[in-house]
Parts: C-alpha cells; structure tokens; sequence
C-alpha cells in the first residue's frame, strides 16, 4: 500500500506537486507500490499502447511492444529508436557542437570550452524533436552508451513485482 495518492504522484511527474511533499518523497525510503503508480502517471501520459516496463529519461522509456512483445526503447511520442539493449543515441538526430560558433549559443563569448578538446552531442527524437540527452567529450570520443539495464534483476530483487513478458530472440 502506497503513502502517496496517485493524484500525488501523477503531479509529481508533471512536476506540480508542491514542494513540501516531494521533499518528504525524496528524502524517505520508497514505500511499496510507489514504482507502479510512476509507471501508471508516465502510461496515462502518452498514446501508444505499449507497456512501460522502465523510464530511461523524461520522455523516454523501454517498452514492452505491443505487436511483438520485445523490449524497444521508445519516445512518448511513440517513435521507436531500436531493442532495448542496443545504444539508442546511434539511432537519434545528433548535432554535434564543435565550432566556436555553435558554442557560442549555449555559452557567453570566451566561456566555451575549446572545441579541439570538447565537442557538445545533443540527442534528439527524429519524430518530435525532443532532446534525450547531451555528452560533453572530446571530438574523438565514441558515442557513449550510457548503460544496459538488467530488468529482470531490477524487476525480481528492487521492486518485487512480476518481470514483464518480453519475446525470445
């Protein structure tokens, strides 16, 4: 049973709940069945009928497809990037900031890193334009992939609650 209400939550991740109770939220251990009710606030936020299985980022998640039952990494705008346990980014529109000029959009004049030691990579949703992330490393760098989730471990030992259904490859 949760402590929180799921109109709480709901406004907690529309970013609306007021400031006494998120800090209450964050700063006590996670009650059960919390995990459920963020996931029930970011499904009834988007229009795809895929099932959130794990948020990645503000508007991005692995879902379970609702087609082929495998887990995709997906936009709430319902753009499908690539199987969850592949590097997204190499799927995004990526601009890169390596000119003193792109910097100087971001930062004020003779604030910018050197673009020969540090580049911008801003990552962005083909579909919607949204921006999923930004690395700072130097030009030369690979794109990095932030991390593979273990969802079944996640699933059966933090949250307890049943893994769900994904097709065999």
């Amino acid at each position: 049973m949760s402590v929180y209400t799921n109109e709480q939550v709901d406004h907690l991740v529309e970013g609306k709940l007021d400031w006494e109770t998120t800090f209450r939220m964050l700063s006590m251990p996670k009650d059960e069945g919390r995990f459920e009710q963020y996931l029930a606030a970011l499904q009834a936020k988007v229009s795809f009928p895929d099932r959130i299985v794990l948020p990645l980022g503000p508007h991005m998640y692995i879902v379970q497809s609702a087609a082929s039952k495998k887990w995709v990494v997906k936009c709430d705008c319902g753009h499908e990037f690539c199987d969850y346990r592949e590097n997204w980014k190499l799927h995004a529109s990526i601009y890169v900031r390596d000119t003193e000029e792109a910097m100087a959009e971001v930062y004020p004049t003779l604030m910018a890193p050197d673009t020969s030691w540090q580049v911008y990579r801003e990552y962005y949703c083909p579909s919607c334009g949204a921006m999923h992330d930004v690395e700072a490393p130097t030009p030369w760098y690979p794109v990095i992939h932030d991390f593979e989730p273990d969802i079944e471990a996640f699933y059966k030992e933090w949250v307890h609650l049943p893994v769900p259904e994904r097709a065999p490859d």
